[in-house]
């Protein structure tokens, strides 16, 4: 089973870290061309488990059509899209307990994902590359 510190170790060999507390990560990822995303991982405990939050900013939530946020969103595999202190996200959970230590390839799937995603709803929404 990987542990918080697990996946910190492993996300520091492969990204260049921005900001990092006990139980959040801050990274800045190139996507492409001269694009880059905001992601944010969180660890998570609730009920005895231990979650990996996985979240990226697309545009102030004041300056987008919310509605067709919630349309593209739902037409994605995984993850949702929420508004956490007035910035539209978009965000998956994977179980940190679930996630094998020597394996955190399995990781990356999912955050890849959501770099993606999100880099993809801010370009169509916004047009921009603000985050």
């Amino acid at each position: 089973m990987a542990t918080w510190i697990d996946l910190v170790g492993y996300v520091r060999t492969r990204y260049e870290v921005m900001r990092q507390t006990d139980d959040s990560l801050t990274f800045n990822l190139p996507i492409g061309g001269e694009r880059t995303q905001i992601v944010y991982v969180h660890h998570v405990q609730t009920d005895g488990d231990s979650w990996i939050q996985i979240e990226s900013p697309i545009a102030r939530a004041d300056d987008i059509d919310l509605r067709r946020l919630l349309e593209l969103a739902g037409a994605t595999v995984v993850g949702g899209a929420g508004v956490v202190d007035g910035t539209a996200v978009y965000q998956h959970a994977v179980p940190l307990d679930e996630l094998e230590a020597l394996s955190l390839k399995a990781f990356d799937k999912p955050f890849q994902l959501v770099v993606k995603v999100a880099d993809e709803f801010e370009h169509e929404l916004t047009g921009s590359d603000t985050f």
